[in-house]
C-alpha cells in the first residue's frame, strides 16, 4: 500500500542478511515516489566455497524465506521483488514458475524475481545468444545456464566467480569483473548477464556497454526495471545501464 514515502509504490524486497548491494542499487536510481522495505534471510553460515557448500546456503534461504516474507509483509507492500537470485533460476523455467506461484499464493502480490527479470530485459533488448557470469560455484551456474537455455536463450558462454562466502560476493573488485568479461565476450555474443544480487556491478555495466557496444545487463538493473515497468512505472533512469535508462 502506498504511504507519504512511497506514494506511487512501496516494493517489498527480500534478501538475505549477507546481502549490502540490492538495498543501495535501489535506492541510488532515485525513482521518485518509489518506496523499499527489506525482509531478511538469516544467513548465520556464509560459507559457499564448494558445491556443497553452495547446497547448504541454499538450505539457509529456503528455511528463513517464509520469516522475511512474513516481516516485509507487514509494511504493507504493493509488490514482492525477491532481491536474491540462485533461488529463482533453480529447476529452470518450470523452478522458477513454481517459485513465483508459491510466493504469488503466500503475499496475495505481484512477484518479481531474477531469473523472470533478465529474461524479460532480453527479450525487450532483442538478444538471443548471451554469455553469463555469477559469483557461484559450478552447481548453481548448471542451473543458471539450464534456466536461460530452456527459455530459448543461446548461451555461449557461463562462468562463476567462485567466491568463498556470501559476504564476499560484494568485496569482488571492478579489475576483477572486467577480467571475466573480457573471458567471455565475443562477437557473436549479444548481451553479457550477471547474476548474483549482492555483486555490485550496476555502475560498471553502464560503463561496460559503451566499450563493449553491446547490452550488458546487471541482475539488480533487471529486478528494478522489471518492478517499475511491471506497476506501471515508466520513469528513466540513468547511470544504470540502457534497460533503465531506454526501456
Amino acid at each position: 500500500m502506498t504511504n507519504i514515502v512511497g506514494p506511487r509504490a512501496v516494493f517489498g524486497v527480500i534478501v538475505p542478511s549477507t546481502n549490502t548491494v540490492v538495498e543501495h542499487d535501489y535506492w541510488s536510481a532515485r525513482v521518485p515516489g518509489v518506496a523499499f522495505r527489506a525482509g531478511s534471510m538469516h544467513i548465520p553460515n556464509p560459507v559457499m566455497n564448494d558445491d556443497a557448500g553452495f547446497e547448504a546456503l541454499l538450505g539457509q534461504i529456503r528455511a528463513s524465506i517464509d520469516t522475511a516474507v512474513r516481516d516485509v509483509l507487514t509494511a504493507e507492500p504493493d509488490r514482492m521483488v525477491m532481491g536474491m537470485s540462485a533461488e529463482t533460476f533453480w529447476g529452470g523455467v518450470e523452478g522458477n514458475a513454481a517459485f513465483e506461484q508459491r510466493l504469488r499464493k503466500q503475499t496475495g502480490l505481484p512477484v518479481t524475481t531474477g531469473a523472470s527479470s533478465c529474461r524479460a530485459a532480453l527479450h525487450e533488448l532483442g538478444c538471443r545468444r548471451i554469455a553469463v557470469f555469477s559469483p557461484y560455484q559450478p552447481i548453481a551456474d548448471r542451473e543458471v545456464g539450464r534456466f536461460f537455455t530452456e527459455a530459448g536463450f543461446d548461451v555461449a558462454a557461463i562462468t562463476g566467480l567462485r567466491c568463498p562466502t556470501a559476504t564476499d560476493i560484494a568485496r569482488v573488485p571492478p579489475e576483477r569483473l572486467r577480467e571475466v568479461i573480457a573471458e567471455l565476450d565475443g562477437p557473436g555474443v549479444e548481451a553479457i548477464v550477471q547474476v548474483g544480487t549482492n555483486l555490485s556491478f550496476v555502475g560498471l555495466a553502464e560503463e561496460l556497454e559503451k566499450e563493449l557496444g553491446k547490452p550488458v545487463i546487471a541482475i539488480n538493473t533487471a529486478t528494478l526495471w522489471h518492478a517499475l515497468r511491471e506497476h506501471g512505472i515508466s520513469d528513466r533512469v540513468s547511470g544504470a545501464g540502457s534497460l533503465l535508462r531506454d526501456h
